[in-house]
Parts: structure tokens; sequence; C-alpha cells
């Protein structure tokens, strides 16, 4: 049997992917079902040599005027208005879990993205958002002077 050696803080990442868990994904749930009036859609964000994708699922969009992105001091908004149009009246609903009405999303960009190039594409209720890296380097040694 292998030992392994005594980590005081081993313990607290486990809290912490929990912590991250919860506030991910069980945390707005609990709002979306007291307040119908905002809504905070799930998203993916990965990156390529070239670009960081966000993939954010908007189910029901009718028109691009429904969705706004903005991006000021490096935070990406996206946010916007589902329409339903119900035929039924609310007394003959037996349920109701779609999503309509306003939603927002907000994340912080990386330093090394271009956010004047930005462009987005929606298909089949997916809003993807490519975000060019910038071309310059940014990295910078510094030279540490000694006395």
């Amino acid at each position: 049997m292998a030992l392994i050696p005594y980590d005081p803080f081993r313990h607290l990442e486990s809290i912490r992917r929990d912590m991250n868990r919860f506030f991910a994904s069980d945390f707005p749930s609990l709002f979306t079902h007291m307040d119908e009036q905002h809504w905070m859609p799930r998203i993916d964000m990965h990156e390529t040599a070239n670009e960081y994708v966000v993939s954010c699922d908007l189910p029901g969009l009718e028109r691009k005027e429904d969705v706004h992105i903005d991006v000021q001091n490096n935070m990406l908004t996206i946010s916007g208005t589902i329409q339903r149009h119900h035929d039924v009246r609310e007394e003959q609903m037996h349920r109701r879990e779609r999503f309509f009405g306003r939603f927002q999303r907000s994340i912080t960009l990386p330093a090394d993205a271009a956010t004047e190039n930005i462009r987005a594409t929606y298909k089949n209720g997916v809003l993807d958002i490519h975000i060019p890296k910038t071309t310059t380097g940014t990295k910078k040694r510094v030279d540490i002077e000694f006395h």
C-alpha cells in the first residue's frame, strides 16, 4: 500500500469543486422557478488556435432583434427576450417548463480576446460567438534590478 503525504488543504479543493458545481448549475435554477422574468442561459466556451468560441443555448428565438451581444471592459453580455405565443388559456395549462421572457448572461473574456472583430451566428437554437485572439504578443519579460 502506497503512502499518500498529508495535505491539509486537500479537502478544501473538494469543497471548492462542490461549491462551483452548486453555483454553476443548481443555484440559477432556484431563481428560474421563483422569478420567471429573468433567466440565465447555459453557455460553453472553448479555445482554438486563433479564437475563442462561446456557444449559448437559446431555443425559441424568432428574430435577430430579440438578442443583443455587448462587449464592454472585456465583459461579454448576451441579453434579449424569447417570445412565446400561447393559444392556450392559463386554466387549461397543466405544466409550463419551457422558458420565455427576458434573459441575460455575462462572462469575462480572456485578456487576449480581440473584441473589435467578434462575429456571431444562430442556428438550431444555439448562438455561437466567435472572438478572435489578438495577434500581438502581450507577454513581456521583466528584467529584475539587483542592488
